[in-house]
């Protein structure tokens, strides 16, 4: 934080009352594009400029004349609900313009280490720090043990400050440079990506980055809006997950130890529970090379997990074995099946059968044992068998690529488990008790103690991707799912109702369809398999048209690491993977005018729409190279050999 005038160490107000170091700052000037950021801080008047590549942070602070100038490294910031997740920070004066060091953290990655190396590009008159940690004869909590122009500095909670004298409108210039590594391997990623001192150089190379990626679908809308929010939604998914290596190839794995990637790029940030639906197959769409060193990454994972499984929920070094299922097969299944990367298929499908049969993970081992998961054994039960028979599925898909028939054999069966859960009496999915009895007292919309997480059997019970044709049979057919669906969408829940579940409801409410969270995601596209397929086609316009926008409620709930940008990618395209492991993505209603999918493998692939408007909500006809095509599904292939996709559009079903 750049600051003039008497030096002031505390954010919101000092001990004595007074204002602390924030400043003021108005949105007229402030300006926010991909790869840079620039604002004034009014209460300075001075002009913060920030960009970045990889691995650099390259930041550009236009001060007033001054003879008390600051530059502020606040490494007590990082406390969540009041608590403060610091363990430890280390900083290391190396020089008049240099500062290396670290802070490790602990929270929703148990144990963190994120180390730094800073230049300034001009030399700082003086330095010092304060030290926040708490005493522990008296549980004060404030500063002490400051100390000036020490050059190691060392505690749970710092406060550094450089000082400078600045000339008006005098640039000081500030590179900082991270690592899961050391000090010196984030020493030679500032020195090998930004090893200059053009600000305007590395702004100008990362818009154009920028420009490459998301020019990868270049689209043409009905309104400027929607083009906003469609941009919007593709650099979301382009946010994570994020390189996790130094320029040589170092990285902390998962063992804590300091591993090379070898013939890839290494990752983090895997929210596979959310991400497995649509983020990564965009990925077997546009960012195909990405998503090969993305799933080399989740193999070394598992080369370095001591039980020997692939990540569930993993990030910076640490598994944090949130939500439900190994969706991590998913993602390789994916890629299998859309014959993505080059990637070893046997050591894939090995990595997932022996994360398969971890007894001991999350209710998996009664998964094994009573082909369903036993509710009063395991929480969450229901979600827990839908999710993971689908995985089991998307195993088989890789054992079946690679050959091996008794592994495909093995988890076909195991992908039928969920019909163990399926209680013909009420129609609906239900918690069965380890005695194979349903559980009584039974309340289908209730989300507590009924068997699902983040959801009920009204939307969540509708989670078998896989076999969505017996799904729809066991359910009572076409006709009666197709009006379980239009039930879905149109029942009222009322505020007591949503306020008792906003586990689930958050925001993105449509009856009990709950856009804002990701089990659902699939569902407006169910209408497919009940012959109606017009019902699709209006709902997912609908749900573009309410729920997503380029102001700042532009998202009905959590991203999800790219998980609700993405559907919103596929659905404006008209096509989206309900089922993962598949070639086939299930045809929708777009709602751009034209798009053109520049793919990796030089093909290119133009969307048109004929009579497209606001209205005209319903797809006419399809062709596909000027070939009217009578299903309601595309193939992986006719998106990737290029062409012309053509959707006429309607204000009518037909």
């Amino acid at each position: 934080m750049p600051t003039v005038g008497k030096l002031v160490l505390d954010p919101i107000e000092t001990n004595q009352g007074e204002k602390g170091f924030y400043s003021k700052f108005s949105h007229e000037n402030e300006t926010a594009k991909a790869g840079y950021y620039k604002v004034d801080l009014e209460d300075y008047n001075i002009k913060a400029e920030l960009t970045a590549t990889e691995r650099v942070g390259f930041h550009q602070y236009t001060f007033p004349k001054s003879s008390d100038a600051h530059i502020l490294l606040d490494l007590v910031y990082n406390v969540y609900h009041h608590e403060n997740k610091n363990v430890w920070t280390f900083l290391r004066v190396e020089n008049d313009s240099t500062v290396t060091g670290y802070r490790q953290t602990k929270g929703w990655a148990r144990t963190k280490k994120v180390f730094f190396a800073i230049k300034f590009s001009k030399a700082f008159k003086s330095y010092g720090h304060q030290k926040y940690d708490k005493q522990t004869y008296n549980g004060f909590y404030g500063r002490f043990n400051e100390k000036e122009n020490f050059p190691e500095m060392a505690g749970k909670d710092i406060r550094a400050y450089f000082n400078f004298d600045t000339e008006a409108g005098e640039k000081i210039q500030m590179k900082f440079a991270l690592s899961p590594v050391s000090s010196a391997g984030a020493m030679k990623n500032l020195e090998a990506e930004v090893p200059h001192w053009d600000f305007e150089k590395t702004k100008r190379e990362t818009r154009q980055k920028w420009n490459k990626e998301l020019s990868k679908i270049e689209v043409e809308t009905i309104e400027e809006s929607q083009k906003e929010t469609f941009y919007t939604a593709l650099y979301h998914t382009m946010l994570s997950p994020i390189i996790y290596e130094d320029v040589d190839g170092k990285y902390r794995g998962l063992d804590q130890n300091i591993h090379e990637s070898k013939g890839f790029t290494n990752y983090t940030i895997f929210s596979l529970w959310d991400t497995y639906r649509a983020l990564h197959p965009l990925f077997n769409v546009i960012q195909q090379e990405r998503n090969n060193d993305m799933i080399k990454s989740m193999l070394a994972h598992q080369e370095e997990s001591v039980h020997n499984m692939l990540p569930i929920w993993s990030h910076y070094a640490n598994e944090n074995w949130c939500m439900i299922g190994y969706h991590a097969t998913s993602v390789i299944a994916d890629a299998v099946v859309k014959n993505v990367g080059d990637f070893d298929q046997k050591q894939a499908l090995k990595a997932s059968v022996e994360t398969a049969n971890v007894s001991y993970f999350d209710g998996l081992g009664e998964y094994i044992k009573y082909k369903y998961v036993p509710d009063d054994k395991s929480h969450s039960s229901v979600s827990k068998t839908l999710e993971l028979a689908y995985d089991d599925w998307t195993i088989a898909q890789i054992a079946k690529s690679v050959g091996d028939a008794k592994a495909e054999k093995t988890f076909l069966e195991r992908s039928e488990y969920y019909n163990n859960v399926f209680n013909p009496v009420n129609g609906y999915m239900s918690p069965k008790l380890s005695n194979g009895k349903f559980r009584k007292n039974f309340n289908a919309l209730d989300t507590h103690g009924q068997g699902f997480i983040e959801g009920n059997a009204w939307n969540y019970g509708l989670y078998v991707p896989h076999q969505l044709d017996k799904m729809v049979k066991m359910m009572g057919g076409k006709e009666r799912f197709s009006q379980h669906l239009d039930s879905l969408f149109t029942m009222e829940l009322d505020d007591k109702y949503i306020a008792k579940h906003e586990d689930i409801t958050r925001d993105g409410i449509i009856g009990n369809y709950v856009h804002g969270n990701e089990p659902g995601h699939h569902i407006p596209y169910l209408y497919n398999w009940t012959g109606k397929e017009y019902k699709t086609q209006a709902r997912v316009r609908m749900i573009m048209d309410t729920m997503y926008g380029p102001g700042v409620e532009g998202l009905c709930g959590n991203d999800d690491a790219g998980q609700m940008s993405a559907w919103y990618i596929f659905s404006s395209l008209g096509f989206y993977p309900v089922t993962p492991g598949s070639d086939r993505y299930a045809l929708g209603s777009p709602n751009v005018k034209n798009a053109i999918l520049n793919l990796e493998n030089g093909n290119t692939l133009e969307i048109q729409t004929i009579n497209q408007s606001m209205k005209n909500v319903y797809v006419k006809s399809f062709k596909i190279n000027g070939k009217t095509i009578e299903r309601n599904y595309i193939l992986h292939s006719e998106i990737m050999n290029g062409g012309t996709f053509v959707f006429e559009m309607s204000s009518k079903h037909q």
